[in-house]
């Protein structure tokens, strides 16, 4: 074969070789679409799309969909295929019929809406799958309280100790990320114990509770309110087709109980759901108030006092609501609510007065008996429009709630050794505070979905809610046994609490490059009016007025990489509004060393946060971390002043200049073994506070952080376990120092009757360490101040879940070969 024969034979195999690439390359195509929740539209990331042989259902390629809910099924041959959509938590969603040919290369599937579903029925015997603990996004993390083993049995309040980047302090009041957050009740703000966080948190059995959101840097659509962002707590509302329920009993050392019950009724017009929750909570605790006065008052240089108590809350919390489907677009709803409680708290205080020899000079035992009850009512109105053009939606909410909350307290002191002598016979004083409150909020809200071009989308909406809230409270003491008024503990509060804002948000997107832009203006208004008591005990009023119209602007920006990463840079402007105690000039003497009162004239806190964070997704691991800086303007912080002449100290909300918070937070889920994954949170920054001197703080500094691990393991026997550790180091104050804390919590739990029962053991606080110290450094007086709860609990909690979906969606009859298995629908 000569040179120009071999020539000719390579360009052929070449030229053949090219042909046949081309033509396999022009005999490809792909499947295209986007994955949504069929209610809330919110787009489902990491959905299984799965493409199968049509006649012998093998399968031939599976991809994920990505952190938008888009997914892309590449090198797929001419021919008709078997397509579906799969997630934990959701009905499959099936096209059984797809060609892909020459007229037809790229098949658009468009946006495919996902149903909750109860799990896969085959044979008529159902194969359940758990909800992820945690679903993790880079804007928002949604806790799942029935995967939390060492909850079970308890509160909210122990319910939010084990979420990721959220603390709870000694009285039950929240932080995120070490400040302060927005708490909200599906959504709302609640009004059980008048907005009282703790009371609420405290009020709400962990079993009533469905999930929990935590959003660190809200955009302009949500609330303003809120140092860090918000926490919004999620109670339980049954989604599933027919009738089904479920029913919780707990029983706990220490004199605790809980029980719950969640029933519900859907068809494809009506979804009917209630909820009731009883708790029976007893927390004993105990501590000390140590004050070193720097220079003797009255020849007393140290004041020591041990506290030991007792605090029984009982509560009913019910909740009924409505779905109607007016059209297949059309859905309106209605949802009432209760909440009754009365609470109970004993202490029993013994007050020791020593002079710089230690020797003492004033000995006293007190015992504070406090009764608060109180009942809490809520409507709520929701209509819900969908039009033809996917994604385009209006909704409008009116909401209404009334509360009462009243305390009544009993302080009862002897006095046994008095300026260095004994006083055996010396009768003992009491005094009486009643304390009634009111309070009624009004809420309407509207809010437009529109979308623009293939990406675009505009949102706007309104809101209007006002807030009334009366108080009364009176005091006597008992003098020459005869029950005398006391003006200086008695007055009147009331206050009108309103806030109008209108916003409009605006996102697109550019090949992988997403942005957002939003703005909300927020006019405010606070009227208050308060009452005292002259010598005459008349009553005269005095108005008060703190009134604001702000811009809150907010700005996302996303890129995304690849291998499923992204990054986004966010800033928005905040508000931190003063409420409840935090205004109310009451002053509250059941500690006896240091009185609190409200301050009326705070101005509220001006934040500005940014943030840049990071996500990776794997299959078997996930992290999400995020640098943040945080300026708070005009911030809050609760200051004590110098001793009296007696010794006692006056502590009082205040505005300082400014606190800046900068930090890295790491939250990372891992399932690299078989039968053991685990959830990691660690949050490090660094705080400064600048002082005012006439307040007596100056500036102070610190650096802090925060870890916690959530470890669960799949055991035999369908047992799962759960252990859980936290470390929270020291922290800088306004004038002083919080000390560091650990604590470890530990669950088992076994499903049994073919899953629909199941029995769980938890042991909270396992090694008693939890313990909430502080150090107050004033320039005349240092305070160390240890306060403990509960202690170590362990509680038993047998579940049952009952019920059968007997409403199953309609299907066109097809070849057998064809059919959906009944956890299927088509699409």
């Amino acid at each position: 074969m000569n040179r120009i024969t071999c020539k000719v034979l390579l360009l052929f195999v070449v030229f053949s070789i090219v042909i046949v690439k081309t033509h396999a390359q022009n005999n490809i195509g792909k499947i295209t679409g986007k994955v949504v929740d069929a209610e809330t539209g919110e787009t489902l990331p990491f959905a299984s799309a799965t493409v199968l042989n049509k006649k012998t259902k093998a399968t031939i390629r599976v991809v994920q969909s990505d952190l938008d809910g888009n997914f892309e099924v590449p090198n797929l041959a001419y021919g008709t295929y078997s397509f579906k959509v799969s997630m934990i938590g959701y009905q499959t969603m099936v096209r059984d019929s797809v060609a892909i040919n020459a007229a037809q290369k790229e098949v658009k599937l468009g946006t495919i809406k996902m149903k909750t579903g109860k799990g896969n029925i085959l044979n008529e015997v159902t194969v359940t799958t758990s909800k992820p603990t945690m679903q993790l996004g880079i804007d928002k993390k949604v806790f799942s309280v029935d995967q939390s083993i060492v909850s079970e049995g308890g509160s909210a309040t122990e319910v939010l100790q084990n979420v990721p980047s959220v603390q709870t302090d000694m009285n039950g009041n929240v932080s995120l990320r070490g400040s302060n957050a927005r708490v909200l009740i599906d959504g709302k703000q609640s009004l059980i114990a008048g907005g009282d966080v703790a009371q609420i948190l405290a009020s709400i059995p962990a079993s009533s509770i469905e999930t929990i959101e935590v959003i660190t840097n809200p955009s302009a659509k949500y609330d303003a309110e809120g140092q860090t962002g918000i926490i919004n707590i999620i109670l339980k509302k049954n989604k599933k087709l027919g009738f089904n329920g479920s029913v919780a009993l707990t029983a706990g050392n220490k004199d605790n109980y809980n029980a719950s019950t969640n029933i519900s009724f859907q068809n494809k017009k009506v979804n009917l759901y209630a909820n009731y929750g009883y708790r029976y909570g007893n927390r004993p605790g105990g501590g000390y108030n140590n004050i070193f006065y720097k220079n003797a008052i009255n020849s007393i240089s140290l004041a020591n006092q041990l506290t030991s108590s007792s605090d029984l809350n009982k509560g009913h919390n019910a909740k009924i609501g409505l779905d109607y489907y007016l059209a297949p677009k059309s859905v309106i709803s209605l949802s009432g609510g209760i909440n009754s409680r009365n609470s109970e708290e004993d202490n029993n205080l013994s007050i020791n007065e020593y002079d710089i020899n230690r020797t003492p000079v004033n000995l006293s035992n007190r015992i504070n008996a406090e009764n608060r009850k109180g009942n809490s009512y809520d409507a709520n109105l929701d209509f819900v429009q969908k039009f033809k053009k996917q994604g385009e939606e209006l909704s409008i909410n009116m909401n209404y709630s009334t509360g009462n909350n009243n305390t009544y307290q009993v302080y009862n002191t002897s006095k046994y050794f008095q300026g260095g002598l004994p006083t055996p016979n010396q009768p003992a004083s009491l005094q009486r505070t009643t304390r009634l409150g009111d309070n009624n909020n009004y809420n309407a809200q509207i809010d437009y979905v529109l979308p623009l071009g293939e990406k675009g989308r505009i949102e706007a909406g309104f809101r209007s809610q006002i807030r009334k809230s009366t108080s009364a409270t009176v005091a006597d003491s008992l003098i020459n046994n005869v029950y005398e008024f006391s003006r200086t503990l008695s007055n009147d509060f009331n206050s009108t609490d309103q806030v109008h804002a209108i916003y409009m948000n605006y996102q697109n997107q550019i090949n992988n490059f997403g942005y957002q832009v939003g703005l909300r203006g927020e006019d405010a208004t606070l009227d208050t009016e308060m009452g005292t008591y002259n010598a005459n005990h008349n009553i005269s009023y005095t108005p008060g007025k703190v009134a604001y119209t702000r811009l809150y602007p907010s700005v996302y920006l996303t890129q995304k990489l690849k291998n499923d990463q992204q990054l986004q840079l966010s800033y928005s402007r905040r508000v931190n509004r003063p409420r409840g105690w935090d205004t109310n000039p009451f002053i509250d003497v059941s500690d006896p060393l240091n009185h609190r009162m409200g301050n009326v004239n705070l101005k509220p806190e001006d934040v500005h946060a940014f943030e840049l964070s990071y996500s990776r997704f794997f299959k078997k691991w996930s992290l999400v971390s995020t640098a943040y800086f945080r300026q708070t303007n005009d911030v809050i912080q609760r200051l004590k002043s110098e001793p009296d002449a007696n010794g006692v100290t006056l502590t009082i909300p205040q505005n300082l200049t400014n606190a800046k918070n900068s930090g890295i937070e790491l939250i990372g889920k891992f399932d690299l073994v078989k039968n053991w994954n685990f959830t990691a949170n660690v949050n490090m920054y660094q705080r400064n506070i600048k002082g005012i001197p006439a307040l007596g703080t100056i500036d102070n500094s610190g650096f802090s952080y925060n870890a916690n691990l959530t470890n669960n393991f799949t055991l035999p026997y369908s047992i799962t376990l759960q252990v859980r550790g936290d470390y929270r180091s020291k922290e800088v104050m306004a004038q002083g120092t919080m000390k560091a804390m650990y604590g470890l919590d530990a669950g088992a739990k076994m499903d049994f009757y073919n899953k629909k029962a199941s029995l769980s053991l938890n042991i909270r606080n396992v090694l008693n360490t939890r313990k909430f110290e502080m150090q107050t450094v004033n320039p005349a007086s240092v305070t160390d101040f240890s306060r403990s709860w509960s202690g170590t609990m362990g509680s038993l909690t047998l579940s049952y879940r009952f019920g059968k979906s007997d409403f199953s969606l309609k299907k066109s009859k097809k070849p057998e070969e064809n059919q959906s298995r009944p956890d299927e629908e088509s699409f």
